[in-house]
């Protein structure tokens, strides 16, 4: 056995070591990171992108059409004209040219506003576009934030779970000692071993929960999910937060509070667009062309011209089977399902973000709470190995002195991390993460 705890020691200090030389990764380092590398920001970024890139006159048709068109073709033909008086004229191979080339301008000066209406649609678009990019940013800072931490968590877990191991290699040896003088039995020894091997267990598994960890945030910044690294052991939490100011902030900024506005919004416009289609619609209309063409079997053998053309058009739907009152009324329930939608999520904002409010200050409370049991978790192990080493206690005491104080460490690790969960939940539905944090 003995044997058995130098070579586990060996390969603690193998881990320490290798753990001393990983790559230190801080999480102002991780968010900006994935601020670099994430897929979904990059394609917000870029469908943000093509947003703007809409957002023009021209796509809402307030600028003219100008087409260009060239043509040219001839044909080969045998003919025969009979005349009223006089021989039939036969022509073999008669060759026919034509040629043509000119430009067509078309612009539409009035539609009923449609084409302004379509333009600060376009424009609602766009914005759109930004805030559903901020959104994916908040979303994987978040995320990031979040893994960081569950990093942090199960390295501080590891360390609990060696700590235990550390007890149990001192007990088995006190156990042993006191076998070979007399004092003691084969049974404690045996019971120290088992729960030697249960501590290491656990301490395998916790170390693997902190290597799935790692791949994870390593998934997020989108680099090697196999680099190793190591984090701060610390879990800040802030305790400043006040629920008035981040309910305000969230009916200012939380990104699906914006986008269902923004919906409303279109949804107006797109019924002004419709009602354009009341009024006339108005165009100018212009043109040059240039023809040339020959035909040796035509009245006239030769042709030419070239000159502008230009005109008014006005149109006006008189009828077209009720279907614009149908749209009209179709897109007044689009605004109507609009602004129940943008209610309804400010309905689902206000409750997440009380709800994860009141976690926050449950878990304020626990860590506390958590907090005082650690320290006299710690106090009580500490009297009890006291005793122990003199022999004044049975081992099953020193093991459930020692239970609780591990217990108290896990659970004091864990309302750490949640409370920093609630933290991270109430930033970022209030729109208020900072992204270099």
């Amino acid at each position: 056995m003995i044997k058995r705890i130098n070579i586990f020691v060996l390969l603690m200090g193998i881990f320490s070591f290798a753990t001393q030389a990983q790559e230190k990764l801080t999480l102002q380092e991780a968010i900006s990171i994935a601020m670099q590398n994430n897929y979904d920001i990059k394609i917000s970024k870029n469908n943000l992108s093509i947003a703007k890139n809409n957002a023009n006159i021209g796509n809402a048709g307030m600028l003219p059409n100008l087409t260009g068109t060239y043509s040219n073709g001839g044909s080969y033909q045998n003919t025969r004209q009979t005349p009223a008086t006089g021989p039939d004229r036969v022509i073999t191979g008669a060759k026919s040219t034509n040629n043509d080339i000119g430009a067509d301008l078309n612009w539409t000066i009035f539609d009923g506003f449609t084409m302004f209406a379509n333009y600060d649609r376009l424009k609602e678009l766009q914005k759109q576009g930004e805030v559903t990019s901020r959104l994916a940013i908040l979303t994987t800072v978040s995320d990031v934030i979040t893994a960081y931490y569950d990093v942090v968590r199960n390295q501080k877990l590891v360390i609990a779970a060696d700590s235990a191991i550390d007890i149990s290699v001192f007990r088995e040896n006190i156990a042993k000692t006191k076998l070979q003088l007399g004092r003691g039995s084969k049974l404690d020894v045996l019971t120290a071993q088992v729960d030697y091997n249960t501590d290491t267990s656990n301490y395998l598994q916790q170390k693997n929960a902190l290597q799935v960890a790692k791949v994870r945030l390593n998934q997020l910044m989108v680099r090697n999910v196999n680099l190793t690294f190591s984090v701060d052991n610390n879990i800040d939490i802030d305790q400043a937060l006040v629920y008035s100011q981040l309910a305000e902030l969230a009916g200012k900024q939380n990104p699906n509070v914006q986008n269902a506005f923004i919906n409303q919004k279109v949804a107006s416009l797109n019924l002004k667009a419709i009602k354009g289609a009341r009024y006339p619609v108005v165009s100018l209309n212009s043109g040059y062309s240039r023809t040339n063409s020959t035909s040796p079997t035509g009245f006239n053998q030769k042709f030419a011209a070239n000159g502008f053309t230009y005109g008014l058009t006005a149109s006006l739907n008189l009828f077209n089977g009720f279907l614009q009152r149908q749209n009209e009324r179709n897109a007044k329930i689009d605004i109507e399902n609009s602004t129940l939608n943008l209610d309804k999520t400010k309905l689902d904002v206000s409750t997440q973000l009380l709800t994860a409010y009141q976690n926050y200050s449950t878990y304020l409370d626990l860590v506390k709470l958590e907090q005082r049991n650690v320290d006299i978790a710690r106090e009580n192990l500490d009297i009890t190995l006291a005793k122990y080493r003199l022999g004044s206690i049975a081992p099953l005491e020193l093991r459930e002195a020692q239970r609780n104080s591990i217990d108290a460490q896990n659970r004091f690790i864990e309302m750490q991390y949640q409370a920093k969960l609630a933290e991270i939940t109430l930033k970022e539905i209030s729109g208020n993460i900072n992204l270099s944090n």
